[in-house]
């Protein structure tokens, strides 16, 4: 479902890639909607995400809560044709699924970006 390897760069890769490697600076997160902020401790000691602690974090929390925390905003892969939308923290993971969706289904699906709201149709079926 969410692939984690990214090639590309934008701001919000440049949150995840400035980790501390040191654990004991491990940073916090916060999330306004839950009034609590983390430390990402475990991400680091126990998960050994290393560079990707928020990114997994922000993963998790979204799972388990519906919403991400805060200054995290997801790359959106919406098919036009069925309930499949899919959440991505950078725009390769979701240009490929949108992608890999449309050559088995023939359906087309929007991909919006998180920083300026612009629609993409990646594929169109007819």
């Amino acid at each position: 479902m969410v692939d984690h390897e990214e090639d590309d760069t934008t701001e919000q890769d440049d949150v995840f890639d400035s980790l501390p490697e040191d654990p004991g600076d491990a940073p916090a997160v916060t999330c306004s909607r839950c009034g609590r902020s983390w430390e990402l401790d475990y991400e680091l000691d126990d998960l050994k995400v290393g560079n990707r602690a928020l990114e997994q974090f922000a993963l998790d929390h979204h799972r388990h809560t519906g919403h991400f925390p805060d200054d995290v905003t997801p790359w959106i892969a919406d098919c036009r044709n069925c309930p499949d939308e899919e959440r991505f923290l950078s725009e390769q993971p979701a240009r490929r699924w949108a992608e890999t969706h449309t050559r088995h289904t023939r359906h087309s699906v929007s991909l919006q970006s998180p920083t300026d709201h612009t629609e993409e149709v990646v594929w169109s079926a007819e």
